[in-house]
């Protein structure tokens, strides 16, 4: 999964000084960003941060587990997917790839892929560690390269869907290397997060962000290009879309914070976690 990362008006954190360093970010904008520069953005940012990611957070989300957020939900215990037995599974946006390899050891026939190669690179790593070797495809999720109909189940964990400029295009996609019924499952986080500072703190417990401002996050180095940018919708926003792509949403799942889970990731903790959600599960189902 993915770290859910920058909201607007995010101050720098140390967990992300490393990449920010290598990268030569030094600051913030709020402006229009397309395809290309999303992309180089995107893909430089989760390589730069790739190891300092798994470092922070791999022992939580496991080797082979499937974690759907920061709340802590398992597929184990969720079964958002349905029955994943002899089905092939597409992972988008996989990271590490523990959830393809959870739904391996399940009995499913599991494709994980992702925009970057350093997070690829500690998947490979997750492979031979685990001995549960998943197929690892480096590709946009803009840009899926599989045959049509190629596919039982699509489902995606924090991956993906916050850093490319078009859900429409994405969700297209993923229709397309679907079969006819199949289920789409996605972790995004929760978009009423949007209005407040990317802060775990009391200070994250004030709005300061207009909800329907779209206009996407971008962190920029000295010569105002951007080094990551990630996107904001609406919860009505991703209804619409999904829906002009041909999936029926079946559910919307927004998980409450468990009792006694102390863990604080990024603007994730239990403070935040009592009096608001932080993650959205869409599960929908293509037509």
């Amino acid at each position: 999964m993915p770290e859910p990362a920058a909201a607007p008006a995010a101050p720098s954190g140390d967990r992300h000084a490393s990449a920010e360093e290598r990268l030569g970010t030094v600051g913030v904008a709020h402006r229009e960003v397309g395809g290309n520069e999303a992309e180089a953005a995107n893909l430089a940012w989760w390589d730069a941060d790739a190891d300092d990611y798994q470092a922070a957070h791999g022992g939580f989300l496991g080797d082979a587990d499937f974690v759907w957020c920061p709340e802590g939900v398992r597929e184990e215990d969720a079964r958002l997917l349905g029955d994943v037995r002899g089905r092939r599974v597409l992972e988008v946006g996989c990271g590490q790839a523990a959830c393809s390899r959870w739904l391996a050891a399940a009995g499913a026939e599991p494709v994980a892929t992702d925009l970057s190669g350093g997070m690829l690179r500690h998947a490979r790593e997750g492979n031979v560690r685990t001995g549960v070797t998943v197929p690892l495809v480096q590709a946009n999720a803009e840009r899926l390269p599989f045959a049509a109909a190629s596919f039982d189940i699509a489902c995606s964990a924090f991956g993906a869907l916050p850093f490319v400029p078009s859900l429409e295009t994405v969700f297209r996609e993923v229709r397309r290397v679907l079969r006819p019924g199949a289920p789409w499952v996605f972790s995004v986080t929760h978009p009423m997060r949007w209005i407040f500072p990317d802060d775990p703190g009391p200070q994250g417990l004030t709005a300061t962000q207009p909800y329907f401002d779209r206009t996407p996050y971008v962190e920029v180095d000295d010569d105002g290009t951007a080094t990551y940018v990630e996107y904001h919708r609406t919860l009505g926003d991703y209804v619409r879309a999904l829906a002009a792509a041909g999936f029926a949403l079946e559910d919307l799942v927004e998980p409450e914070w468990p009792p006694g889970h102390s863990r604080t990731w990024g603007q994730w903790s239990p403070l935040r976690g009592r009096l608001f959600p932080g993650t959205a599960i869409f599960r929908t189902r293509r037509d």
